[in-house]
């Protein structure tokens, strides 16, 4: 069974950075799209960032100049630079993958407080 695996989250203070890094547990063959979701307590999950094989991006708009999403050079590992952390971060972020169906990462845990 394929799993994404997920990395790089953690407890950082306001203003900190961390990186995600979403992998699949094996081959998915052609990747059409890759990107983090986050789902905060009590909040809708939302579509934090994606990225395409092409290398083009969008963000959500309170996440932009801050976070940046990237690929590896064969493109099957996507990352999240996030900078400049602020409290409103605070999510289980998700990654998804999306090949011939999607596949989705059981979720990590990011924490900005002071």
């Amino acid at each position: 069974q394929v799993r994404l695996v997920e990395s790089g989250g953690g407890l950082v203070t306001p203003g900190g950075s961390l990186r995600l890094s979403c992998a699949p547990s094996e081959n998915l063959g052609r990747l059409y799209a890759m990107g983090w979701y986050r789902q905060a307590p009590g909040a809708q999950r939302e579509l934090v960032a994606s990225i395409i094989p092409e290398g083009l991006t969008k963000y959500l708009d309170s996440v932009k100049g801050r976070f940046t999403i990237s690929q590896n050079d064969a493109k099957n590992t996507v990352y999240l630079q996030m900078n400049n952390l602020k409290p409103e971060d605070t999510a289980v972020y998700y990654c998804i993958i999306k090949a011939g169906e999607d596949y989705w990462g059981q979720g990590i845990q990011v924490t900005v407080s002071s």
